[in-house]
């Protein structure tokens, strides 16, 4: 029997209840799965690269027991079908809130596909308590001095706090 071994790509800044989700319906599906952080020298993201290996494997470790192990962290700064191929994937992982997500994701899909034939994309939809969070939002929450333990695990909203220090007076 052959290992399954998937890749699930985003900038994880910060990692997300959306993102535990995605990445317990991954391991469902196959043996190994690749947390990829995207690094693109002209973004700038709120944690490092190193902070958020350490929060993924931190929340793995919290949320998921004995697969945690399962998981491993790497890094891409090209196309994801060359890390994919690099890490010995088959699948392309990516979850889906909602519609505008399917009709960009599709897209994507389809020129992977052109690129890398033998990687299949699949989609999984986000369960309803996590379908409205996105790392985008929950950093401008997080800015803003807004409360997002209702969207992040424990250990990143301690993180976010000493990325963003309380302005209430």
């Amino acid at each position: 029997m052959s290992n399954r071994v998937a890749i699930y790509a985003g900038s994880f800044d910060p990692p997300t209840n959306g993102h535990l989700d995605v990445l317990k319906g991954a391991l469902a599906l196959a043996d190994t799965v690749f947390a990829a952080i995207g690094v693109h020298p002209g973004k700038t993201p709120i944690f490092s690269f190193d902070e958020r290996v350490s929060l993924i494997e931190e929340i793995a470790r919290g949320a998921l027991g004995a697969d945690a192990e399962r998981i491993k962290v790497i890094s891409f700064d090209g196309l994801l079908v060359d890390a994919a191929r690099k890490a010995g994937a088959t699948l392309l992982i990516r979850g889906l809130r909602d519609g505008t997500d399917l009709d960009y994701e599709m897209g994507m899909a389809g020129m992977n596909r052109a690129m890398a034939g033998e990687l299949q994309t699949v989609f999984l939809p986000a369960s309803p308590p996590v379908r409205m969070i996105t790392a985008t939002l929950v950093r401008q929450i997080a800015a803003m001095g807004g409360d997002v333990k209702p969207f992040v695990p424990p250990v990143v909203v301690k993180a976010l706090k000493g990325k963003f220090p309380s302005k209430k007076k």
